[in-house]
């Protein structure tokens, strides 16, 4: 087989020429000279590409521009944001392991950690997002093996504070997963702060036209993984004739692992296609943040002065409990903001309802302005009693901001405000 791959955990490589837009490789299979040739792959699977099921050269591309963009060593898309953070946590933990999270977090994830994680023997540790670092090491077990947390929480805003939760985390000599999803790359790089695995739901800002579902795990390679517990990554893996990953991928080990082990097994790989669709949002992104950015704050100002609303959540308002952190930590608070309308539910539902441009959607972070209500919709499952801990009351309101022009969107707004 003509080698135009270079290992899998570095990104596609077409020879010396370049495309100018990615091509959409759309197969399956890959063609070797000889049996013995596709026979030493499978003792080395980054030496070639496979199978599509976890390596394509369409989606390698991507994830070599991703890696580069967040400042990681390497990254590995997935079908979804959820596929992402279940293979993050899993490539670390086992039955009878526990990790530490954040309670300000989606709610689909705390539904991942809260329940489904439970039923197969893995422990989540809620702490609050703004609890010291005493209080986060005190909540560490000896089956610990990860913190996790967003950069930006979505819908609470919180702004987690990276390097607290990192040294914390590095303090037990366990790495901190960061879902930075909401700031991108763009605004924010987790990295640069001590964060060793970053995630991304790409359905969301990354893509940017709600195309296709998809997610991103991107490795730092800053970890030391033979400091911590992590036979899987230090010892022998009998599933692939006894590789130590540490030894045999240095710095990538991480995800080589997840792609070798997990997504091998799981299959949870995106398309071609989808992986061109998503490219093509990338090279728009820092255009579209700022202005994401922009909008959003003139909007959050609108909603400051109204009494309508009880109060408004974006840390990009001097006002906003967490500006000091976002100053720190990012380039701007993003297209979102979350808000409480006076009078609960009814009154938050009728502002909803009143909007004209925007759209009740179960999405954000699209370049289309969109709105929901996550008591209702995201949080549904949830028990009343964790709502107040993910940032939720029934008056809450989660508003994504697009790209629409500001003048239209205010005016959107403020009818819709007049109807409550």
């Amino acid at each position: 087989m003509k080698d135009e791959t270079k290992c899998l955990h570095s990104g596609y490589s077409p020879g010396n020429t370049q495309p100018r837009v990615v091509p959409i490789v759309q197969s399956t299979t890959y063609t070797y000279d000889s049996a013995e040739e596709i026979g030493s792959v499978f003792d080395e699977p980054t030496k070639s590409l496979i199978y599509s099921r976890f390596a394509n050269p369409t989606v390698m591309a991507v994830e070599a521009k991703i890696a580069e963009l967040e400042g990681g060593v390497a990254a590995m898309c997935t079908s979804s944001g959820q596929a992402a953070t279940l293979i993050a946590i899993l490539n670390l933990c086992s039955a009878g392991d526990s990790f530490v999270s954040v309670s300000q977090i989606y709610g689909g994830t705390i539904n991942l950690f809260n329940y489904t994680l439970k039923r197969f023997g893995i422990e989540c540790i809620f702490v609050d997002n703004d609890a010291s670092f005493e209080e986060i090491t005190a909540a560490f077990k000896d089956n610990t093996r990860l913190v996790f947390g967003e950069t930006l929480a979505n819908p609470a805003l919180t702004v987690l504070d990276i390097e607290k939760f990192a040294k914390a985390a590095h303090s037990k000599n366990v790495p901190l997963i960061v879902d930075n999803t909401f700031p991108t790359p763009v605004l924010c790089k987790p990295f640069e702060f001590g964060a060793d695995i970053s995630i991304h739901s790409t359905s969301k800002y990354m893509d940017g036209h709600a195309l296709q579902v998809g997610g991103v795990i991107v490795d730092s390679g800053a970890f030391d993984w033979k400091k911590g517990k992590f036979p899987e990554l230090t010892a022998p893996d009998a599933s692939y004739h006894g590789i130590i990953y540490t030894d045999t991928y240095g710095k990538a080990a991480y995800i080589v692992k997840a792609r070798m082990q997990l997504m091998r097994d799981f299959g949870a790989y995106p398309s071609a296609h989808s992986a061109f669709l998503l490219n093509l949002g990338l090279e728009t992104l820092s255009l579209r943040m700022e202005r994401y950015c922009d909008n959003a704050l003139q909007v959050a100002k609108l909603l400051s002065g109204s009494d309508k609303i009880e109060h408004v959540k974006y840390p990009g308002l001097d006002s906003d409990k967490y500006h000091t952190l976002a100053k720190k930590y990012l380039k701007g608070a993003s297209g979102v903001i979350t808000f409480e309308v006076k009078g609960g539910k009814a009154a938050a539902i009728r502002f909803m309802d009143a909007l004209q441009l925007a759209s009740n959607v179960i999405h954000v972070a699209d370049i289309r302005t969109c709105v929901l209500h996550p008591a209702t919709t995201t949080h549904r499952q949830l028990p009343e009693d964790m709502l107040p801990a993910a940032g939720i009351s029934a008056g809450t309101v989660r508003l994504s901001v697009g790209l629409e022009h500001i003048d239209d969107i205010l005016e959107d707004i403020k009818q819709a405000l007049d109807m409550v």
